[in-house]
This record gives C-alpha cells, sequence and structure tokens, in this order.
C-alpha cells in the first residue's frame, strides 16, 4: 500500500474526497497518494493566511531567522528520505536528487541570514532650498499574503525560492505544488509544522487547474509566484488583475564555444548541462554554437561523454539519466526530433525513444525553425551549429523567443563583455553552462521567459515595498 501525503493547510494535514495518486516516471507504480484541496480548502486557507500576516510581519527578525534556520536543519536531517522521495516522483537521478536537497537547504539558511539584513538607507532631502531640515528614512515592508506555484522538475528547491524569502521578510504564502511531484513539499511540510512558523502562514495544497486559477485571481493574494511553462505563466498572468506577478518561465539555453575554448572542459560541462534530468530544466542546454575551427574536434570530444551515460533506475547511483516525466513527453520529444529530420536536421547520437526514456540526443543541421531549436524541447537533447564571427553567434543566440540564461565558454576578456552586453538574457555565464544556479544570485529572465527576479534577497525586494519617511525640523 503506497504511503498516505495528506495535504497541509494553515498547520494541519487534511485529507479531501478526491484522492491524488503519483505516478513513478520509471516503472508506473503508485508511489503515494496526496489529495486534491477543495476550493473551500483554498478559501479557508486564504483567509488563515489573511489572519496570519499581521502576526509573521510582527515578529522580530531574529524569530524569522531563526524560523527559517530551523527548518534548514529539519531538511538536513531527512534529506536520504527527501532524495528518496524525489528520485522516486520526479524519476530525477538519486545523486541529482540528493543535490537538490543540499540546494534547497542553503535556500533555507540564505532566507535565515537575509531575514537579518533586511533594511534600508538614510536619504539626504536637502538637494534643493525647500527641502532644507528634512531626511527620508526607506525601509521595505512586507506586501501581504502570497500565492505560489511551482513546476514538477525541482520540487523542493523551487518551492524553497517562494517560502524561504516569504517567512524572511514576513509574507504568510499559499504554496501550490505540482500535481505530478507533490509528496516532497508535503514531507517538508512536516518539518515546517515545527519549525515555530506562526499557524496560517502556510498552506501547501495540491489543487486541480480550475481551483488554482482562483489562487491566481484573488485579490487577497498580494503576489503571483509563478515557475513553469511560459504559456501556464502568461495566462495566470492574465488573471492576476492588480497584484505584483513574479514569473519564471521556460527558455532553450545557448552556448557560444569561442575558438580559443578548452575543447574537453566545454564538451563536459555542456553534456551535464543537456542531459542532467533528461534535461527537463528551464536552463538545460538545448543550442550550441561552436566556432568552425574546433567544431570536429569539439563533436567528438560531446558524443564520447554522451556514449558513456547510463539510463536506468533512479534510485541506482550510477544513473545518470532517468526516465522523462510522463509518456506524453516521451512521444512529444520523438515527434519533434522525426520533424527536424525530416526538415534535414542530423543525428549524431540518440534520437529514439526507449519506453519511458529519450535516448541522450544531439543533432546537427537542423532548420532554426524547427521546434527543437526554437521552442523550449524539456528533454535530452542538444543542437550544434558552427560559426565564423563571434558576434554572428550572439546574434543567432538572441533569435528566439526566451531568454533566460546564456552560456560562453572563451578566453577573450573582450568577447565576454561583448556577450554581457549584447545577449538578451537574464543571466550570462562565462566559462560554463547557462545551467549554473547558486541559489543566492538574482535569477530570471526576459522576453517570454519571465519578468522578475528570483534568489533570495531578489525575490525579498519582489515581496515588499519601499515606504519612505521624511523627517522635518532637523
Amino acid at each position: 500500500m503506497a504511503p498516505e501525503y495528506p495535504f497541509f493547510l494553515a498547520g494541519q494535514f487534511r485529507r479531501s474526497s478526491q484522492p491524488l495518486e503519483v505516478i513513478s516516471p520509471y516503472d508506473g507504480q503508485v508511489v503515494g497518494i496526496t489529495f486534491y484541496a477543495e476550493a473551500s480548502d483554498l478559501e479557508e486557507a486564504t483567509q488563515a493566511a489573511q489572519e496570519s500576516f499581521p502576526v509573521l510581519r510582527s515578529l522580530p527578525a531574529y524569530e524569522r531567522s531563526s524560523i527559517l534556520g530551523r527548518i534548514a536543519q529539519g531538511v538536513r536531517q531527512e534529506k536520504d528520505y527527501l532524495a528518496r522521495i524525489i528520485a522516486l516522483e520526479a524519476g530525477k537521478p538519486i545523486r541529482d536528487s540528493a543535490f537538490e536537497v543540499e540546494r534547497a537547504i542553503f535556500t533555507f539558511e540564505t532566507g535565515s541570514e537575509e531575514a537579518r539584513r533586511l533594511g534600508g538607507e538614510v536619504l539626504p532631502l536637502d538637494l534643493l532650498p525647500h527641502a532644507r531640515g528634512r531626511l527620508g528614512i526607506v525601509r521595505r515592508f512586507p506586501i501581504g499574503p502570497i500565492a505560489a506555484i511551482t513546476p514538477f522538475n525541482f520540487p523542493l528547491n523551487l518551492a524553497a525560492h517562494k517560502v524561504a524569502p516569504a517567512i524572511a521578510c514576513g509574507n504568510p504564502v499559499v504554496l501550490k505544488p505540482p500535481s505530478k511531484t507533490p509528496l516532497t513539499m508535503l514531507a517538508v511540510a512536516r518539518i515546517i509544522a515545527e519549525s515555530g512558523l506562526p499557524r496560517g502562514a502556510l498552506s501547501v495544497l495540491p489543487m486541480a487547474r480550475e481551483v488554482d486559477h482562483k489562487l491566481a485571481s484573488d485579490p487577497r493574494f498580494k503576489l503571483l509566484s509563478f515557475t513553469g511553462s511560459a504559456e501556464v505563466g502568461w495566462g495566470l498572468k492574465a488573471r492576476a488583475g492588480k497584484k505584483k506577478v513574479l514569473l519564471e518561465l521556460g527558455g532553450n539555453a545557448g552556448v557560444i564555444v569561442d575558438r580559443d575554448a578548452d575543447v574537453e572542459h566545454a564538451a563536459g560541462r555542456i553534456s551535464a548541462g543537456s542531459f542532467s534530468y533528461a534535461g527537463q530544466s528551464c536552463i538545460s542546454v538545448q543550442r550550441v554554437y561552436v566556432h568552425q575551427d574546433i567544431f570536429q574536434p569539439f563533436a567528438q570530444a560531446l558524443l564520447e561523454r554522451v556514449s558513456g551515460i547510463k539510463m536506468g533506475d533512479p534510485l541506482d547511483p550510477e544513473t545518470g539519466l532517468g526516465p522523462m516525466v510522463d509518456e506524453g513527453a516521451v512521444a512529444r520529444t520523438q515527434a519533434w526530433v522525426e520533424e527536424a529530420v525530416a526538415q534535414g536536421a542530423r543525428v549524431l547520437a540518440g534520437g529514439r525513444a526507449q519506453g519511458r526514456f529519450f535516448q541522450p540526443t544531439v543533432l546537427t543541421d537542423v532548420d532554426p525553425a524547427s521546434k527543437v531549436c526554437s521552442m523550449e524541447v524539456f528533454a535530452p537533447l542538444v543542437n550544434l551549429f558552427s560559426f565564423r564571427d563571434f558576434k554572428d553567434a550572439v546574434a543567432r543566440v538572441n533569435d528566439s523567443a526566451y531568454g533566460l540564461q546564456a552560456g560562453v565558454f572563451t578566453g577573450s576578456l573582450a568577447n565576454s563583455f561583448y556577450a554581457f552586453q549584447e545577449l538578451e538574457v537574464g543571466g550570462v555565464i562565462v566559462n560554463d553552462i547557462p545551467s549554473f544556479r547558486i541559489d543566492h544570485m538574482p535569477y530570471g529572465g526576459v522576453k517570454d521567459s519571465g519578468q522578475g527576479r528570483e534568489g533570495i534577497r531578489s525575490a525579498i525586494e519582489e515581496m515588499t515595498e519601499p515606504k519612505i519617511m521624511v523627517v522635518g525640523g532637523i
């Protein structure tokens, strides 16, 4: 019998009349059972968040910091258990699942630190005669209850990126975890329930689509924070009304490998960035532009690494490539590859589905208009192109509806800064892949990749409003 994970509503664990079976992407077995929250549950959670807001925002910084510290410690104590849940429900290889847990610990710890650093500034106002004798004091204040929606691919750390900064600055959260991978955060909710967080300051509610639309549109929430696909994200923004909206959406990340790049290093990192978690990351490497002088040795080095990737059971520590999230994702990827080949692409490696898996795939001679290049493939697939001129490579990376992060392997400081200046993305990673992220840095994109920035300090700025007090007579 699969274990039950009741949902977490304002400090209490509840069940409903709508069970949700969570299916392993690896073998199709039921790994756990939770329950869909109903509209009445969402209403209760929303009211509880409103009621808890005055309590949470009035907590001194050291108490909010201590709560987050206890959450981090609780996650650390349960790290093996949580990594196993991620591997089972997401199909993520256990070594990647363990790394996600470590990242989440860091995210909660950083939130604990930032709770103590939330300050402001003193602003001189006597810049004109009529402001003589006046001084401005600027502080940031929490905005109120936050609606948060997270995706299946990082069920712990992406949720932590919404919960930790919200608690740090004093905002309650109603979190909708993904229906495919809800169990991880429901397990973490048990840790949070023992942390001293005021009742009502957090609810974790799996919800059907029609219910989470109410989460997005309810004016009692002052910010909607969504991580997921562009199509869903922009649709939710249209429903959000006057509330602030923070969107971290998709991408089709580009990498430039310059003529003087270290070919072996670039190939190793790009292999990791293309195929980790079966490419199911918004900053997974999808397009690689390689200088023509090194194209062949780079392609050979990449293919050697691809040939060594082991597909298999996510719980096996040797597995490097697990299953895709569901059979629909596999079928879509196969159709896109076949379309690209029909349009002239060549398959250098992989290119075929194997049950719930898709082989690590390398394509070249791809039509830039093909779906595998122009859209977010979200699969273990990478496209190789050659270039002669660095500026042309930058322009080709920019030829995309997305702009999350990009990578540049180069020994040229001038080219590094040119890429930083000209690439239409939220982050440029020099001499590494766009999949690089450390969780305190500002993170987000432009164009269809979203708006606003996550990373603890950046998210706190999104979740607070600056207020000035002008003091006269001094």
